[in-house]
């Protein structure tokens, strides 16, 4: 069981709804152990998101069937932001590139940031070159 929780004078106390289902579900007067990891800003992993979800709209029909779903298309775009490892595939007897974990324990918040930047710059750069920045930000608040 994981919770997101804030470092309170009165105690540890759980920041979304979903983390406070979860903390009734603890027994009161148990014993647990816990491990305290600062977590990266979760309203931005959010965004993050939601910017992929948002350009995946913006896709015409034949990109949207080329990439079949929003993670291969996000994974592609992904690695030509650089958020990749270069590994030797024995059976194509070649170097390629596979994409990184983007989960909170493999990723800081200042490279988590950076990597949110170059992937909004490949999305503009690459796919939408049809619409304005600004036209893309006032619809990604409906995601």
């Amino acid at each position: 069981m994981k919770l997101l929780l804030n470092n309170t004078e009165c105690g540890l106390i759980p920041l979304y709804d979903h983390d406070l289902d979860q903390k009734k579900r603890l027994k009161l007067g148990e014993n647990y152990e816990v491990t305290i990891k600062k977590v990266r800003n979760v309203d931005l992993h959010r965004k993050y998101f939601a910017l992929f979800n948002c350009a995946w709209e913006y896709l015409t029909e034949e990109q949207q069937e080329f990439f079949a779903t929003k993670y291969q298309f996000r994974k592609t775009v992904e690695m030509a932001a650089g958020h990749c490892d270069r590994v030797f595939s024995l059976d194509r007897r070649e170097w390629i590139e596979t994409p990184k974990s983007i989960s909170f324990d493999k990723v800081d918040e200042f490279e988590f940031r950076e990597l949110y930047d170059l992937v909004k710059n490949v999305i503009f750069d690459v796919f939408l070159k049809h619409i304005t920045v600004d036209e893309f930000d006032a619809e990604l608040i409906n995601f």
